[in-house]
């Protein structure tokens, strides 16, 4: 289309035009509208071919003036941008939605673990002048479809130059974001004291263990519940230890207390390390 008189060129890019003259051009970036109450978003998108009954209601808008793209060839529109960046900063077990929005993309957990980042990487990628990433911290649980991190392109375009630097800088030092899937580990539980075994109390213990394994995608194989006695104890630790056990829990009497018997029974076993 020939632009007018009042056509004006933007560095960036941009070409800004009078609304009434926009017909038949397609839109730099997305513009928004809000309904107090009903809607908030993009009421038209970038590349939109702009219509004649489409000037009386970007005009209510509040749009007197529009952008066009005219992009020289080391210019990228930050949509373009930040799909490139998304990409380069997801690592296995990291996914993203392929339809930018106003620049920004956030990351996503493919499968529920703990999330990883390379950490100094992140720190000199958000050093790079026009590009951003804020995310979770480092070694967190997540579960899937969880948002760990969000990507931009600042400005609405960017010189290739800088874009290209951010990406290469972030492929050098992948993974910058990754989820390791949990280990599924089959779990065995001894639960110790006389007044359990007796029934004079109601473990308790049980319960939250399998709660707490079940957010990590492993499951309770076994439960045993046992008097306070050494012997007893070993002997249990080590059938599970023979046994297609990954983890023995252990509740109840680990204190310094001389009642306190199941320290005595784990050592019996054959385990020669106790913390504090």
């Amino acid at each position: 289309m020939r632009q007018s008189r009042h056509a004006r060129q933007w560095n960036g890019g941009m070409t800004k035009i009078k609304v009434e003259e926009a017909v038949g051009t397609r839109l730099a970036h997305d513009i928004t509208e809000i309904r107090p109450g009903e809607f908030k978003g993009p009421s038209f998108r970038r590349g939109y071919k702009v219509k004649h009954q489409d000037v009386c209601r970007l005009m209510r808008l509040g749009k007197r003036h529009l952008y066009i793209l005219d992009l020289k060839s080391n210019q990228v529109h930050e949509d373009d941008a930040v799909a490139e960046l998304a990409n380069a900063l997801a690592g296995p077990g990291i996914t993203f939605d392929p339809e930018p929005r106003e620049g920004k993309l956030q990351l996503k957990a493919a499968y529920s673990g703990l999330l990883k980042i390379n950490t100094e990487a992140l720190v000199a990628f958000n050093l790079i002048p026009d590009v951003m990433c804020a995310s979770m911290h480092d070694n967190v649980p997540v579960s899937r479809g969880q948002i760990v991190a969000g990507t931009r392109a600042i400005p609405l375009v960017i010189e290739r130059q800088v874009l290209d630097g951010a990406v290469a800088l972030s492929r050098e030092r992948a993974p910058i974001f990754s989820v390791k899937a949990y280990y599924r580990k089959n779990v065995s539980l001894v639960i110790t004291g006389n007044e359990v075994y007796e029934g004079l109390i109601e473990d308790q213990f049980e319960a939250i263990v399998k709660d707490k394994l079940a957010a990590f995608g492993a499951s309770l194989q076994e439960t045993v519940v046992l008097p306070d006695d050494p012997e007893l104890i070993a002997d249990t630790v080590r059938r599970f230890a023979a046994a297609d056990t990954d983890m023995i829990i252990t509740t109840g009497g680990m204190s310094v207390d001389p009642d306190d018997v199941t320290r005595h029974g784990i050592r019996r076993a054959g385990v020669d390390t106790l913390l504090p």
